[in-house]
Parts: structure tokens; C-alpha cells; sequence
């Protein structure tokens, strides 16, 4: 079986910086796979991705060593291991607030006994090998997401649960259970505190703090609290800030005032 080099990572003590995948597009997918990610996930909740696309993503971040991971819609047992099929190597989870919810995410990933995922890893024994049914329960990366006050309330029990390997923060969503506005790199306190308060718990579960971020410059910052599991913003954001930036600079300098060129 193909190495989880995010497993690898994290046993170092190191953090991995993991892409977002919105865009429904092989080929998008296989250009973000070229860019020096850690890891990608394929947004499948709020992004406009089917499950057919997804796997042509899954496929064009398989032309390289990067790890391919999943959000899906639902703690949807049937969604969860049909991606898990198609070569996803985790799947981050939303609204995940209770043990009870947690324990049912992990047994929807893994194999008897240890859960009841069914058998039929058609695309992932071929990307993955075909001793993938041998090591499909240690390698395969369960991340719930905590983004509501009562996964808060239950965050000991959470990250207490066999099987969890890592939480996922929804910043936005986080944010609207403390009554702030939804957004990314959050500097408003109460959301704040329960970023650092999620961070200290995961330590001291032995469980990897994973975050959504909008810059660079915020995602160092959670990794300087305790985070191991960094995204940087999404392959839509990039592209539209980049054509943005460039439209604006052309329209800056360009077109306003300039002779046209003598041909």
C-alpha cells in the first residue's frame, strides 16, 4: 500500500499544509497537486463537486505523491465509503458534536471488527495497492469536524473516541456559534480562545488539530499554537485573487490615459 506520508509527517511532530480542492475539475486538481501541497481535500459539502468528478480529481492528484483526502456533505455512512472507494486516503467530516457521532464516523471508515465499512475498494486497491484491505484501517485518516458549541462542549469526548486521528476547525462556522461573523483568520476573541482551547485538548489526546485558513500568514500562526494540519484558503480563492490582482494592475497602469502602440 501506497505510504501515508501524512501519517509520516505528523509522527515527525511536523505540520502539513493541505490544499482545497472547490473547483469540479480533473485537471484544476492535477495542477493544485503540482504546487507543493502536503495534502488536497476535495470538497464535497460546500464546493460544487459530484461524486463522479471527484474521482477524476482523485485521479489527477494521483499523478503525484500528494495525499488525497475528502470532505463529505454528511456523517452519511454511504458517502463515506464510497469515497473511501473511489482512493480517498481521509475523509474530514462536518458537524460532528457528540461521541456517539464521532464513534459512528470511525466505523463508517474501517473495516470489521473494528467498524463496518463494506468491502469494495474498486479504485482504491489499485491506487492505493492490493494490500489495501491489510492496511486500509491504520492508513485511512478520520477527521471530524468541530464547528458548533456542543462539539465544544464534548471535545474531551470527541478526541477520546478509538479511531479519531485528527479535528478539522471550521473557522466560519465556529464563529456563528459564538454569535461573530463567519469568516476565516478570525481575530475576534471568543473564537480565538476556542481555537487555542481546541488545540491544547488535541495534545493532550494525542489527536492532530487540523485548521481552515484564508493566508499564509495565519496558517503559521496556527502552527505556532499546536496545529498540524494547515489549509491555505481554496483553489477557487487563488485563482480569483490572482486574476484580480493582475486585471487590476493592467487596469492601473494600462488603459487609462496611454497612447495605444505604433505597429
Amino acid at each position: 500500500m501506497r505510504e501515508n506520508t501524512l501519517r509520516t509527517i505528523w509522527k515527525r511532530g511536523e505540520a502539513a499544509v493541505n490544499g482545497w480542492l472547490s473547483i469540479p475539475s480533473g485537471f484544476s486538481a492535477e495542477v493544485m497537486a503540482h504546487q507543493g501541497f502536503d495534502s488536497l481535500t476535495v470538497d464535497m459539502q460546500h464546493g460544487v463537486v459530484d461524486y463522479q468528478v471527484a474521482v477524476s480529481m482523485l485521479q489527477g492528484i494521483s499523478t503525484t505523491g500528494v495525499i488525497p483526502l475528502a470532505r463529505v456533505p454528511w456523517n452519511d455512512p454511504a458517502r463515506i465509503m464510497k469515497i473511501l472507494d473511489a482512493g480517498a486516503y481521509g475523509v474530514i467530516c462536518p458537524m460532528v458534536n457528540t461521541r456517539e457521532q464521532a464513534e459512528a464516523l470511525v466505523q463508517a471508515c474501517k473495516y470489521p471488527p473494528r467498524g463496518y465499512r463494506s468491502w469494495g475498494p474498486v479504485r482504491a486497491s489499485l491506487y492505493m495497492g492490493a494490500d489495501y484491505g491489510d492496511r486500509a484501517n491504520e492508513d485511512v485518516i478520520v477527521m471530524p469536524m468541530i464547528e458548533t458549541a456542543e462539539a465544544l462542549k464534548n471535545l474531551d469526548d470527541i478526541l477520546s473516541v478509538p479511531g479519531v486521528d485528527a479535528v478539522y476547525v471550521g473557522p466560519s462556522d465556529l464563529s456563528l456559534a459564538f454569535g461573530c461573523k463567519p469568516r476565516l483568520d478570525q481575530t475576534d476573541a471568543p473564537v480565538v480562545e476556542a481555537q487555542q482551547v481546541i488545540a491544547k485538548a488535541c495534545k493532550k489526546h494525542g489527536v492532530i488539530a487540523g485548521i481552515h485558513n484564508a493566508t499564509a500568514a495565519y496558517a503559521v500562526k496556527m502552527i505556532a499554537e499546536g496545529y498540524q494540519f494547515v489549509t491555505l484558503a481554496s483553489d477557487s480563492r487563488f485563482m480569483a485573487a490572482k486574476a484580480a490582482e493582475e486585471v487590476g494592475v493592467v487596469r492601473k497602469t494600462g488603459t487609462k490615459g496611454g497612447k495605444l502602440p505604433a505597429y
